[in-house]
């Protein structure tokens, strides 16, 4: 047997090394740092556009709510005449008028009071959303990695299996070895053939997710996120970090938001009065022409047809805010007790799998090399290179997934690294 075919990797090779010497060979330039993903996305984000014109909206119905006046004017004319009587005496009057409604007590300012709250209550669900692309930013950059690193751990099964089949093969040729040894080694090469065709897919279809996110073909750079950036951060109690929250932030302004409603459905008792000022010109048979001007007014008495709907909605958003900030505060508190945990099982995890791939590499190793010196059968030496690449991507993907939460543990405490 031939002994001058190596294996790729050597046994003393980690594979969070092999999977970096794979990302530095696919991605020419360094991709973009964790912070320069979001802003991508957050650039072309839809749900921020139609936030902010929410947000410009409640701010216009702010100032809006500072007029003078509970809305327009009202403009009213009149013309009569005696001619479609069938007489012509000369009756003629014209009578123009304008009105506008005035504010009840408290009414306006429980306005103003209203919109600014909604406008506060955009505002952190624009840093919600945020947030949340945040995240979202990092589970796709994560699956590309996690894809692409599948991709390089089949290149070097498939490599090694076809290393093997062609051994096997000349073996066979030399009646050296049976032909049942080397069409499993065929086989062999073919199914990972195949999961290399797989593998490739699923990283060109996460690379295709991730540029429809940040609108650009780039991957973000979050292996330079690691354990240093978490011990060095500013950590506060967790108290305090669940207060500073934007979610609970966002539910608290809409609660804040619908109390002033409250207030205004209180102040709302009554249709709006309106004041305005009346002008008449007439003439009438026999007298000279007759110019009046005068006030008229008009005041909508209290109703509880009306009333009583305007109430109940106001109560009903009350109690409705209301419950969605307690859940919110809950939800919160489950999700950062998850992040901590989370952490520190993807720590345990990642040197975990380190320490195994490295040793299954050794295992494939040495059982490739016993085959060749006819100390091993060919199904232990295929099953030894299988498991080591399985190994070698679960400590891979143990890799990615403690960069993932280390980050995830920097956004709970509001830094987006």
């Amino acid at each position: 047997m031939n002994h001058a075919m190596r294996p790729v990797l050597s046994a003393s090779v980690a594979c969070v090394l092999a999977w970096g010497t794979f990302a530095r060979a696919q991605v020419p330039r360094p991709g973009p740092s964790f912070h320069e993903a979001v802003g991508m996305a957050w650039a072309i984000d839809p749900i921020r556009t139609e936030l902010q014109v929410g947000h410009n909206s409640a701010r216009a119905r702010a100032r809006a709510a500072g007029s003078w006046f509970a809305g327009g004017p009202t403009l009213s004319g009149e013309y009569m005449d005696d001619h479609m009587l069938g007489s012509n005496e000369g009756y003629t009057t014209y009578q123009g008028g304008v009105s506008v409604p005035l504010w009840l007590p408290g009414q306006g300012s429980a306005t103003q009071q209203v919109a600014s709250a909604e406008a506060a209550s955009i505002d952190e669900q624009l840093n919600v959303e945020h947030m949340a692309l945040s995240i979202r930013v990092l589970d796709a950059g994560a699956a590309a990695l996690i894809a692409r690193s599948r991709v390089d751990v089949a290149h070097v099964l498939y490599d090694a299996t076809a290393r093997m089949a062609t051994s096997a093969t000349r073996a066979v040729h030399g009646g050296e070895l049976a032909s049942t040894d080397g069409q499993m080694a065929q086989a062999a090469m073919e199914n990972a053939r195949n999961e290399l065709a797989l593998a490739q897919e699923e990283a060109e279809n996460a690379r295709a997710a991730l540029e429809v996110l940040l609108g650009h073909p780039v991957i973000p750079d979050i292996a330079r996120y690691g354990g240093a950036d978490v011990t060095h951060a500013r950590f506060i109690a967790v108290r305090d970090m669940e207060e500073n929250d934007p979610r609970i932030q966002a539910a608290h302004h809409t609660v804040e938001a619908a109390e002033a409603n409250m207030k205004l459905a209180r102040r709302s008792f009554m249709p709006n009065p309106e004041i305005g000022v009346d002008a008449i010109h007439e003439k009438q048979y026999g007298s000279p022409w007759d110019d009046r001007v005068g006030l008229n007014f008009s005041i909508p008495l209290p109703s509880e047809v009306r009333n009583t709907p305007i109430m109940s909605e106001a109560r009903n958003r009350l109690a409705s805010a209301t419950s969605q900030e307690t859940q919110a505060r809950r939800m919160v508190h489950l999700e950062m007790m998850r992040v901590r945990e989370r952490l520190i099982a993807a720590t345990t995890a990642r040197q975990a799998t380190r320490t195994a791939a490295e040793n299954m590499d050794r295992r494939a190793e040495a059982q490739e090399h016993a085959w060749r010196l006819g100390e091993a059968s060919l199904d232990m030496a295929l099953a030894a290179r299988q498991a080591a690449a399985s190994t070698r991507l679960a400590c891979a993907r143990a890799d990615v997934e403690w960069h993932v939460a280390s980050i995830r543990m920097l956004i709970a405490t509001g830094t987006v690294p």
